[in-house]
Order: structure tokens, then C-alpha cells, then sequence
């Protein structure tokens, strides 16, 4: 029979433990924000579920332009609005690859391609929100 000893202080997985548990939180924070100023701007009566949907977690003025809300940009084209979305991409990209590397660790335990998968992983995360980022701000 074996003890096993807890070590006090932060570790990477602590961090990512805490980071998955409030990213979660934020999430549907974030998306409670978005739907509730999608009714406030207009969506209520105005567009279908899908758009709503879209229109909640990216909150872009070109997932509406073929509504009949009239000007739709003076709305939703401003900074908050692409500091929502890039705090929903971050919050989510970085919440599913910190599962991605769980899942896969779990898997492989210990081996010698560990550090190469977690940095594949860190590649393909950075990769990812650069590309997401760029969209929000240049769309």
C-alpha cells in the first residue's frame, strides 16, 4: 500500500484544473451577455433561431445583414463587441485544446512523445487563435 502525498503550491495542472473551471464559468457568461443584447437589439422579433444563435456567440453584424433590422452595423460594429468575441474565442479555444491535451495524456502516459504532443497541441492552440482573432478583428 502505497501514500501518496499532496505537494503544496501551484503546478501546471492546478492551473489548467482552476482555468477549465472558470473559462466554463465565463463561457456562459459571455453567452448569457450576447443573448441578452441580441433581444435588446432587436432580435426578439426580428430574426430566426439560427441567426440568434449566431448572432449570441458572435456577436458580427454579417451574420444579420439579411434581417430587417435597419443598420444593422451601428449596433454591433464596434470594439466592444469584438472584445466579446475575442473573449469567447479565447476562453473556448483555450478551454477545448487544455482537454484536447488531458485526453490525449491520459492516453499516452509516460512516454517519450509526451512533450511533443503537448507542444503540437501548443502549436495547433496558438495556430487556432490567431486565426480566430484575425477573423473577428478584419471581418
Amino acid at each position: 500500500m502505497s501514500s501518496r502525498t499532496v505537494q503544496p503550491g501551484l503546478s501546471f495542472e492546478y492551473i489548467m484544473w482552476i482555468f477549465t473551471r472558470i473559462s466554463g464559468l465565463s463561457l456562459i457568461l459571455l453567452s448569457a451577455i450576447g443573448l441578452a443584447s441580441a433581444f435588446a437589439l432587436g432580435a426578439r422579433t426580428q430574426v430566426d433561431l439560427p441567426t440568434l444563435v449566431r448572432w449570441t456567440f458572435f456577436p458580427n453584424p454579417n451574420h444579420v445583414i439579411n434581417s430587417n433590422i435597419p443598420d444593422v452595423t451601428l449596433g454591433w460594429a464596434n470594439a466592444f463587441w469584438q472584445v466579446m468575441q475575442i473573449l469567447i474565442v479565447f476562453f473556448a479555444v483555450t478551454h477545448g485544446f487544455n482537454g484536447l491535451r488531458v485526453i490525449i495524456e491520459d492516453y499516452i502516459g509516460q512516454s517519450i512523445a509526451k512533450p511533443f504532443i503537448r507542444g503540437f497541441i501548443f502549436l495547433l492552440w496558438g495556430f487556432s487563435l490567431v486565426v480566430a482573432i484575425y477573423v473577428v478583428i478584419f471581418s
